[in-house]
């Protein structure tokens, strides 16, 4: 990365080059909506681990082949953007249907959703055991499992269900198959990133730019925000310094992936509003200035553009963005097949500015 000052708080006007960056969690729907939204993720990335909790699910090859031909349907004749798909992983999943995928050239991971964990996952994954055959197969081909990282026992507060899946699920896994690849996807606790720290090379970890720039005061203070709700939960502050500190470590395990989650305004502003924010719009930017105000822009391009691509053994981007400081004030809301998704900071200022 090259910058043109060395100062931690950037004067208006300096720009920064990065290696394009990736996406290594996103959710981009389909129909109307993926049309509206798959844009801002292709012009700021060269690639995007997309999610496959629709509806229906994405839990065979062919699906996710129908879906990536979607995809490339709503980007730009010229764009060089490369969706990386996955699948869903049920408790039905074959050893099969595994290579299948990875014959496929087009899947790129497996996704797991504890049942009832987050948006569309009722189909996930009761019990793991009956997943074994699967990841089995995963591990000896090199394919990645991503983990939502949560329990779904009513019993467990949710602020603490990241910290359970820990210790009643993912320790588990890791035991059995030590040489799987496993994402802890959207890690939120100094627990997580602590796990992740002190595991093997084969467990990395995404962090989202809203979970190193928000705590939850920032959904509760002052009313409910639904805008401000997703899935881990915003945690406390101590919980994202954490965060912030291993973003910027320069720790090869922990990389960039937004789980930005477009939603349309009416679904989140209910009393069962959707969880999820959209974030894509400004994903690089939100970083930049989550690394800036931690005084380590230094560390950006590596968390955004070279550790995701490491560790799913892909090479880096050969291109580059530039980044400037400029303030800019976000729209209240953008289109959204025939309703809006209102972004992250609607109506107020985001610090850096992607330039074309």
């Amino acid at each position: 990365m090259s910058i043109a000052s060395n100062k931690s708080s950037m004067p208006s006007g300096s720009e920064i080059q990065l290696i394009r960056p990736d996406d290594w969690h996103l959710h981009v729907r389909a129909g109307a909506g993926l049309k509206a939204v798959m844009p801002f993720t292709a012009r700021q990335c060269g690639r995007a681990i997309i999610m496959p909790n629709l509806t229906p699910p994405v839990i065979t090859t062919e699906l996710a082949s129908t879906y990536y031909q979607e995809i490339m349907q709503a980007l730009e004749p010229q764009s060089a953007f490369q969706p990386l798909m996955t699948l869903y992983l049920t408790n039905n999943t074959t050893a099969e249907e595994i290579q299948h995928a990875v014959d496929s050239g087009l899947v790129y991971a497996v996704k797991l959703y504890p049942a009832g964990a987050t948006t569309n996952s009722d189909a996930g994954v009761t019990d793991i055991k009956q997943c074994y055959p699967a990841l089995e197969k995963m591990q000896t081909l090199g394919l990645p499992l991503l983990v939502h990282g949560e329990v779904t026992d009513p019993a467990i507060d949710i602020f603490d269900r990241e910290k359970q899946f820990i210790e009643q699920r993912l320790t588990g896994i890791i035991h059995d198959f030590p040489e799987l690849k496993v994402v802890f996807e959207h890690i939120t606790t100094r627990d997580a990133a602590d796990f992740v720290r002190e595991s093997s090379d084969y467990i990395g970890a995404t962090i989202t730019a809203h979970h190193l720039l928000m705590n939850r005061n920032d959904m509760l203070v002052g009313g409910i925000k639904p805008h401000h709700y997703c899935l881990p939960v915003l945690k406390r502050e101590t919980h994202r310094q954490a965060l912030i500190a291993a973003a910027t470590s320069g720790n090869s395990k922990f990389f960039m992936g937004t789980d930005s989650a477009p939603h349309a305004r009416g679904k989140k502003e209910t009393t069962c509003g959707c969880a999820g924010m959209f974030t894509a719009f400004a994903a690089i930017e939100l970083y930049t200035e989550a690394f800036e105000n931690a005084d380590a822009l230094e560390h950006l391009e590596n968390f955004c553009s070279i550790h995701g691509a490491e560790f799913y053994g892909l090479p880096v981007n050969s291109d580059q963005i530039t980044l400037r400081k400029e303030s800019w004030t976000v729209p209240q809301s953008y289109p959204y097949g025939d309703d809006v998704v209102v972004p992250l900071r609607a109506g107020q200022t985001i610090y850096w500015k992607l330039i074309p």
